[in-house]
């Protein structure tokens, strides 16, 4: 008997270990999933804010994610061991330190040399704040993420950055790239000195729907007329007028229903006119830019056409220049070879030349014309024609001239 009492008691031991453990597993994940909720509304009213105005440091819609954020990224993270065997607490900002080394232009060495922060948190606070600037939050934490050696290093099992929820922490950030933060890295959201603080009422408002409120009535008007079964018929009026008072709030979330769809359906209209205006402004400006290139390709095809004539008359005149020295470098050499006496006026003529084809417009049929004056045969004809014997020379006639008279 003893012994069965006492493994009767042993055995209640042993399930009281488990249920303690079933117990602090499923307190884990409430806590994870919890967090993860948390975190999803918090960006969602952060980018429906930003719609608004702009988000700085204070937003309360920033502080509140911020909040959040660093709680996930502080779940389960291992404490630093001493060198006497003391464990002493760590920030999430030495795990972003050497998880987040491999994002290309990372501002992880300008947050180390920053002067006015000096502790491990405020590092970190001031981290989040500059990566959403840079629209580059959800990357770092992708890239994180992906370093499971660092990550398991950092954190114990059941951290939410091991879990399933990880992922869903990095698509859940990726929104925030469409928001423009401005912040100021000098005030006092970067104290390191105090815990951030969730606050938890922005997500706990509860509306009662029109069913709920239509029910509520319902049940107070059946406790109205139990309670009047027993009393005289002149109690019966309560209940009528609890009714007509029914109706009439139920007329009014009728007419403020009616009044929100009336009011966005002018705002739908309205954008719906100045989009279609836009739309036609586009399409004119479009038209007219088409008509532009239009006009640009066809004074460049002229251009183009008169550019290509003007090369082939230039080739022309080029041509014949060279044709000219041609022609002038053989009269030279035919000069050269005749007597020293007829040199000086082949030197005259060929000025007389040079000064016609100077004065004259470079045109192909002029330079034809010099060319045919100075070619070759026409200058020996001439010179055949002064060395014939029918010719008298000027000395011949001075020594006739010469004789004695009779």
């Amino acid at each position: 008997m003893a012994s069965r009492s006492l493994g009767g008691l042993g055995g209640s031991r042993g399930g009281g270990g488990g249920g303690k453990k079933s117990l602090s597993a499923r307190n884990a994940a409430v806590e994870r999933r919890n967090l993860i909720t948390v975190c999803r509304f918090s960006v969602k009213t952060l980018i429906d804010r930003s719609c608004f105005e702009t988000i700085d440091d204070s937003s309360p819609e920033f502080n509140n994610f911020a909040a959040v954020l660093e709680q996930i990224l502080s779940h389960r993270l291992k404490g630093q061991v001493t060198w006497f065997g003391y464990e002493s607490p760590r920030s999430f900002w030495d795990y972003i330190r050497v998880a987040c080394r491999k994002v290309s232009q990372n501002c992880i060495c300008s947050i180390e040399n920053m002067e006015n922060v000096s502790s491990s948190r405020a590092k970190g606070r001031a981290w989040i704040r500059v990566a959403l600037m840079e629209k580059h939050l959800s990357e770092y934490i992708s890239t994180a993420l992906r370093d499971f050696k660092t990550t398991r290093r950092f954190y114990e099992d059941g951290a939410i950055v091991l879990g399933e929820e990880a992922n869903m922490l990095a698509g859940m950030l990726l929104g925030l790239n469409a928001i423009d933060f401005s912040f100021c890295l000098k005030g006092e959201g970067l104290d390191g000195t105090f815990p951030a603080v969730i606050d938890y009422t922005p997500y706990l408002k509860f509306e009662q729907s029109s069913d709920s409120i239509s029910s509520d009535e319902e049940e107070l008007r059946t406790f109205g007329s139990s309670d009047s079964e027993g009393s005289t018929p002149e109690n019966v009026g309560p209940p009528l007028i609890m009714d007509e008072n029914s109706w009439f709030n139920k007329c009014k979330r009728v007419r403020q229903k009616y009044q929100l769809t009336l009011e966005q359906k002018g705002y739908l209209e309205e954008l719906l006119r100045l989009r279609e205006n836009q739309l036609s402004d586009s399409v004119s400006q479009n038209k007219l830019l088409l008509q532009r290139i239009e006009d640009s390709d066809l004074a460049h095809k002229l251009e183009k056409e008169q550019l290509e004539y003007i090369i082939v008359e230039l080739q022309d005149q080029l041509k014949s220049y060279q044709s000219l020295d041609q022609l002038s470098a053989e009269v030279s050499l035919s000069q050269a070879s005749l007597d020293p006496s007829h040199s000086q006026e082949g030197d005259g003529k060929q000025e007389s030349f040079n000064f016609i084809g100077e004065g004259k417009e470079d045109t192909p049929s002029l330079l034809g014309l010099c060319g045919s004056l100075t070619s070759v045969a026409s200058y020996k004809s001439l010179t055949s024609l002064k060395s014939n014997d029918c010719l008298a020379s000027p000395t011949a006639e001075m020594t006739s001239s010469g004789r004695t008279p009779s």
